[in-house]
């Protein structure tokens, strides 16, 4: 027979997680970027509330501005470059409609097969440079209105990023509360596994933000070297505004497209295809070969599953995906590996029994 106040404080129960959630949904996001930044740096966390002498509330404040004037500032910055270089752009567009394009660089006629028809085609460019940017408007509205759109996904990224950083003050002061929390919650689900479980979660999101780190600053020191080589000015920041972005998907090519237009446009033509055949194929192309292998390094998952992992959380769930993915894999995995590994109850007969089915002749 059911009970009926228990059914009813159930449903109630129910109900209020169902409108916290809700409340929550909002902050989603931010609470689930806090809670990564909050885990992957918490051996800071324990060294500064060491040499604090316990006090965790100031370590907490202390690295929660760290964090700030690591990530948010730098941010800041290059959105407000970005936004006057796309004023110079406009600017260097209307010099090119008004004046027309300079000379064919002396490499362009020496192109295999295809060097004459790329001067010729230069030449009609210039020749008839209002008539095609007049072509050109039509798809310059959409190339601004898309440029429009990134901005403001940015923008609603840059608000969300700061969030996150606030909000990883409250992770870093009462994450060891929070992690008892969870524990017994899942303990009162699952039992004695719940041990067993939080443990693959952690380490599988330790060794995603590892993977996300260490690709992040292979293409940093990468980048580095091909402005370095390339002759770029600037190119230690351009370093380090590469390995900031790299944290992001299709972050580095922010970087290094506008410095090969930058080379392009002062005549390097040489280094400014350097630099795009080394941002396209090296740069760029680290993020799918390194990233993988650090994820799946240390673990017991087939590389394969992290791969799946990786990309089909990308873009199932965003960049949330990039540890979500191999999170939800990596349980399912082992949730599967256990129910095959553990043996079937077998059905124990009572000697009486036996004897009465099979009486002896």
């Amino acid at each position: 027979m059911f009970n009926n106040d228990r059914l009813l404080v159930q449903i109630l129960l129910l109900a209020l997680l169902g409108a916290s959630l809700w409340v929550l949904a909002p902050f989603v996001s931010a609470l689930f970027w806090a809670a990564v930044l909050a885990f992957a740096s918490w051996p800071l966390m324990r060294l500064l509330s060491s040499a604090l002498k316990g006090r965790e509330s100031a370590a907490a404040a202390l690295l929660t501005a760290g964090w700030m004037l690591l990530v948010a500032l730098p941010l800041a910055w290059l959105l407000g470059n970005l936004a006057e270089h796309v004023r110079d752009a406009t600017e260097l567009a209307k010099n090119v409609q008004m004046e027309g394009l300079p000379p064919p660089p002396e490499w362009l006629h020496q192109v295999p097969l295809l060097g004459e028809r790329l001067v010729r085609a230069w030449h009609s460019i210039d020749a008839q440079g209002a008539a095609f940017f007049a072509s050109l408007k039509p798809y310059m509205g959409q190339a601004g209105n898309w440029v429009l759109a990134r901005t403001a996904q940015i923008g609603g990224g840059m608000v969300e990023l700061v969030l996150s950083l606030v909000l990883v003050f409250f992770f870093y002061r009462d994450g060891p509360r929070m992690a008892l929390f969870v524990e017994k919650a899942l303990e009162r689900l699952i039992g004695d596994r719940a041990e067993h479980y939080l443990g693959l979660v952690a380490g599988t999101v330790q060794r995603v933000v590892n993977g996300v780190i260490g690709t992040a600053a292979a293409q940093g020191v990468l980048a580095l070297v091909g402005f370095w080589i390339a002759g770029v000015p600037g190119a230690l920041v351009l370093g380090i505004v590469t390995f900031a972005l790299s944290l992001i998907p299709m972050g580095p090519p922010l970087v290094w497209v506008p410095a090969t237009a930058w080379l392009a446009w002062h005549g390097d033509y040489g280094y400014a295809v350097f630099l795009g055949i080394w941002g396209m194929f090296v740069i760029s192309g680290v993020d799918n070969v390194l990233k993988p292998y650090l994820i799946s390094r240390g673990g017991n998952l087939p590389l394969v599953v992290v791969l799946l992992g990786v990309f089909g959380g990308i873009l199932a769930f965003g960049f949330m995906g990039l540890f979500l993915g191999p999170t939800l894999l990596a349980v399912a995995y082992s949730l599967i590996s256990d129910w095959i590994g553990h043996a079937p109850p077998q059905l124990v007969v009572p000697p009486e029994v036996k004897e009465q089915e099979n009486p002896p002749s």
